[in-house]
């Protein structure tokens, strides 16, 4: 189960830093919307993309929630991608999520391979 603060910090409308390990063990990081259910943070991202296909050959991710309201206030979530959603729910959150960032549903014009949901489970 997620902490309070983890919670509160991957519902509101702050940006969160996913760090992935690429094929030769490197680790690279990316600034990511973020969400939660009430076990695991939530990371929306499309199939094509190089984190995508890092977690697919490694699960073990670092996710570091940053406040917008005051950055010296973070939480940082160690873990594993437990399972990964796709199709029309995966869809509908990019949706959710752009409301949440933006005020607006997410561009289609932007997408360019099938969207999916990491769960990402605390170790």
């Amino acid at each position: 189960m997620l902490s309070d603060d983890v919670r509160e910090l991957a519902k509101g409308k702050n940006f969160a830093t996913l760090t992935t390990l690429r094929p030769d063990g490197q680790p690279v990081a990316q600034v990511m919307w973020v969400d939660c259910d009430d076990d695991h943070v939530l990371i929306n991202t499309e199939v094509h993309r190089a984190k995508f296909k890092n977690v697919q050959n490694d699960p073990r991710v670092v996710v570091c929630i940053i406040d917008s309201a005051n950055p010296y206030h973070y939480a940082e979530v160690r873990g594993r991608v437990v399972d990964v959603v796709h199709g029309d729910a995966a869809r509908s959150h990019a949706d959710d999520l752009a409301q949440l960032y933006f005020g607006r549903p997410y561009d289609p014009a932007q997408i360019t391979s099938a969207r999916a949901i990491l769960r990402i489970e605390p170790l």
